[in-house]
């Protein structure tokens, strides 16, 4: 999914470096809102989390390979917000320590894999938990479903913005039947990541993901005094 330099055009290149640099503004001033002294370090932790994975290949289907791509994942724990602007700095720092995407082709790496990933993810996620039952079971299959969509759908954005700037001798169709049908198959390779990481921390901290806020119930510590009201923490 890393786009390398030349791949697409300058003025395609430039405008969606545009799209991103604004994606990101955005969500600068909105992880002001998300972010606070406990869930800070949790970003932090989700950005390397991210990075690290993004650098392990796993095996799809004929001889191609995938890897997470990180954005649904990273709203679900951290929030929207603050999920793009993990996926963009894990994007920043492949780019300039790996050479792992092209540096003028950031913007068009950071729209599909940081702001398409979280923006469908996300939504999706929190379309299905308005109509599933307030449980972490619930939380886990959304986080599933919404990893699975997101991914093919970057897929898509890269179809489009090829479609208009693309320099490869290859054809559009083939661009997208490649590219559609092995991120599909990546999609849900990444949906089991992501349902296993949010399920995980649902089982021990369900207060620090984001994505389930106001449907779980805080944990609370039992005093050993009999006749005393648990303490909510």
């Amino acid at each position: 999914m890393h786009v390398p330099d030349g791949f697409i055009d300058a003025p395609v290149s430039i405008a969606a470096g545009a799209v991103a640099v604004a994606g990101v503004g955005i969500a600068l001033r909105g992880a002001r809102r998300e972010l606070d002294d406990r869930t800070a370090p949790l970003a932090g932790l989700t950005a390397a989390f991210v990075f690290a994975a993004q650098m392990l290949n796993f095996p799809v289907a004929s001889g191609t390979s995938g890897h997470l791509l990180g954005g649904t994942l990273a709203a679900i724990l951290v929030g929207p917000y603050t999920g793009i602007l993990c996926v963009s700095v894990v994007l920043l720092l492949q780019a300039l320590l790996f050479a792992d995407g092209g540096l003028t082709a950031l913007g068009v790496n950071i729209t599909t894999m940081a702001l398409v990933t979280v923006v469908v993810g996300y939504g999706l996620f929190r379309l299905l938990l308005r109509v599933l039952p307030r449980t972490k079971a619930s939380v886990s299959a959304a986080s599933f479903a919404a990893a699975v969509v997101s991914v093919p759908a970057a897929a898509v954005a890269f179809t489009a913005i090829y479609a208009v700037g693309g320099t490869a001798d290859v054809s559009i169709a083939k661009v997208a039947t490649a590219m559609i049908g092995v991120h599909v198959l990546i999609g849900i390779g990444e949906a089991l990541i992501t349902a296993v990481t949010v399920s995980s921390v649902l089982a021990v901290r369900p207060d620090l993901v984001h994505g389930a806020r106001g449907l779980m119930k805080p944990p609370e510590l039992r005093t050993a005094a009999a006749g005393t009201e648990p303490t909510r923490v």
